[in-house]
C-alpha cells in the first residue's frame, strides 16, 4: 500500500512509502481509504520547534472516508462494503474525553497512524458510518471541523441568533448547521469576497472586521442592541473580549480557535453578561452518529474547496499553509 509519514515537523519530512497491507486483529477493521481532509491543525504538525512533535514517524491527517474490505474475527460493528470514516479519538465513544486521551495518544494523525493512505487497520469501535447522502471526499471533511461546528451549535435554538467568527472549515459547517436548526447567522471575516460567498451559503448578515474593528459593536446594533445568543470564536483567545461583548445576556461563547494565542479576558465583562464561555474540543462517537443523522436528515453537503490527488499531497498541505480561499481541502485517495 502506499502511505505518506511525517518524520520531522517539516513539510520536506514527509514522504511517501510503499507497505505492507495490514491484516486485522480480532477486533479490527481494514478500510481502503477513498478520501481524506485536511483541517488547519495540521499545520502546527509542520511549524518545526513552535509546532507539534510526532513522537514517532506517522500517517498524518485525522479525516478520512473509505470502504471496508475486510473484518477481523470478533469485530460485529461493520462488514465488508460499509462506507465508514474514523473517529477523531478512536476511544472517544460517549461522555467526556477520557482522561487518558487527552494527551491525543489515541487521535488519528497523532498518537495512531492517520488516514493519509490508501489502507488502513482500525479498531471497530472507531468509526462511523457515512451518511448515505455524501461522497467520499464530502465524508472524509467530517470528523475534525464538522464534529467541532456541531459540537458549538447543536443545541441552538430556531429563534436564535448565532455569531460565526471567519469562513475557515469550522465557521462554515457551524454556518450550515445553525441556519438547518433555523437560527438567524451572522459571518465575520476580513474578505469581502468571502463573506458574499457566506451569504451564498446561508448567512444573513456579515460584518467586515477589518472595516469595522469595533465589530462587536455593530453584532449589536444588527440585534437591535440584544447580542447574540450564541458565538462560535474560531479564532480566540484575542477575539474573546469581543465575543462576550457581542453577546447577549445569558448567552454562549464557544471557544473553537487558537489561531492567535496572545489576549486576555476581564473576568467581569463574563459576569456582568452572565455568559457562558465553553472551550470546544471535537466530539465523542456517539456525538458523530448525531451529527451525521442531522446530515441526512437535512441533507446538508461539505463545502469543498480545493481538491488534490494522493501523489500530490504536498502541494494540499502547502495550500492548507497558504490558507484555503474557501471551503475544504481534500485529497483523493482512490486513484
Amino acid at each position: 500500500m502506499l502511505a505518506y509519514r511525517l518524520t520531522a515537523p517539516d513539510l520536506n519530512a514527509l514522504h511517501l512509502f510503499d507497505e505492507a497491507i495490514p491484516e486485522p486483529g480480532p477486533t479490527e477493521i481494514i478500510v481502503r481509504m477513498r478520501a481524506a481532509s485536511l483541517n488547519y491543525k495540521d499545520t502546527f504538525y509542520l511549524a518545526g520547534d513552535k509546532g507539534i512533535r510526532l513522537p514517532r514517524p506517522t500517517i498524518p491527517l485525522s479525516d478520512g472516508s473509505g470502504e471496508v474490505i475486510a473484518v477481523g474475527s470478533h469485530a460485529t460493528r461493520f462488514s465488508v462494503g460499509d462506507r465508514v470514516v474514523g473517529n477523531f479519538v478512536k476511544d472517544w465513544l460517549y461522555g467526556s474525553i477520557p482522561e487518558h486521551a487527552v494527551d491525543s495518544s489515541t487521535t488519528l494523525g497523532h498518537g495512531i497512524d492517520g488516514c493519509l493512505a490508501d489502507y488502513r487497520a482500525f479498531n471497530e469501535q472507531g468509526l462511523v458510518r457515512l451518511p448515505k447522502n455524501l461522497s467520499w471526499e464530502e465524508g472524509a471533511t467530517l470528523p475534525c471541523a464538522a464534529l467541532t461546528a456541531w459540537n458549538a451549535v447543536r443545541h441552538v435554538r430556531a429563534w436564535e441568533t448565532v455569531l460565526i467568527l471567519g469562513t475557515g472549515g469550522v465557521a462554515l459547517f457551524a454556518l450550515q448547521f445553525a441556519k438547518a436548526l433555523g437560527a438567524k447567522v451572522i459571518v465575520t471575516s476580513s474578505s469581502d469576497a468571502k463573506l458574499a460567498r457566506a451569504i451564498d451559503v446561508g448567512a444573513d448578515q456579515v460584518v467586515n472586521y477589518r472595516n469595522n474593528p469595533e465589530w462587536h459593536q455593530q453584532v449589536r446594533k444588527l440585534t437591535g442592541g440584544r447580542g447574540v445568543e450564541h458565538v462560535v470564536d474560531t479564532v480566540g483567545p484575542d477575539t474573546l473580549e469581543r465575543s462576550i461583548a457581542a453577546t447577549a445576556r445569558d448567552g454562549h461563547v464557544h471557544l473553537v480557535g487558537l489561531i492567535n494565542p496572545a489576549g486576555s479576558v476581564n473576568p467581569l465583562s463574563i459576569l456582568g453578561g452572565m455568559v457562558s464561555v465553553r472551550g470546544v474540543r471535537v466530539g465523542s462517537r456517539k456525538m458523530f452518529e448525531e451529527m451525521n443523522a442531522f446530515i441526512e436528515s437535512k441533507d446538508i453537503h461539505p463545502i469543498i474547496g480545493h481538491r488534490y490527488a494522493l501523489d500530490d499531497a504536498k502541494a494540499a498541505f502547502n495550500r492548507q499553509l497558504d490558507g484555503p480561499d474557501f471551503g475544504k481541502i481534500v485529497v483523493n485517495i482512490d486513484n
